[in-house]
């Protein structure tokens, strides 16, 4: 099963990730798009920043990928998440992932983004207009 598993310092294309995943066995590709939003538990967030320890964070999101393809016979996988500076609207993570049939490819695209926020070494420092705060991703 191909994989594109990446960790990128520059904005992430959805057409590259979703072009990657298509197979003419595939009746079903599900997308995520994680965006920065402008607040949380109200308070008004200008920023993120994410950092990552990238050898094991690669290595991690290729086991969630090789899960996917035993679990829900995936026929593509493509998981890019963004480090560094990112402002409010833009993409921090896009994953996708095309099976056989759409239940599938709904359930294998959840469990990479659930999977992704417990397991993968991927920190996040939300920015506010007075200060800051680094926010555990594994609960």
């Amino acid at each position: 099963m191909p994989t594109d598993i990446k960790i990128l310092d520059t904005p992430l294309d959805i057409h590259s990730c979703t072009d990657y995943v298509q197979h003419s066995e595939c009746g079903g590709t599900a997308v995520f798009i994680g965006t920065v939003r402008n607040q949380t538990d109200r308070k008004i967030v200008i920023g993120l920043e994410f950092e990552a320890y990238i050898p094991m964070a690669i290595k991690e999101m290729n086991q969630i990928a090789v899960d996917i393809g035993e679990k829900w016979n995936a026929r593509g996988v493509c998981i890019h998440h963004r480090i560094g500076s990112l402002d409010v609207g833009e993409t921090a993570v896009i994953i996708a992932v095309s099976t056989p049939h759409r239940a599938a490819a709904f359930q294998a695209c959840a469990y990479a983004i659930d999977t992704l926020k417990q397991t993968v070494p991927i920190w996040k420092k939300e920015l506010y207009e007075n200060g800051s705060v680094w926010v555990s991703a594994h609960p």
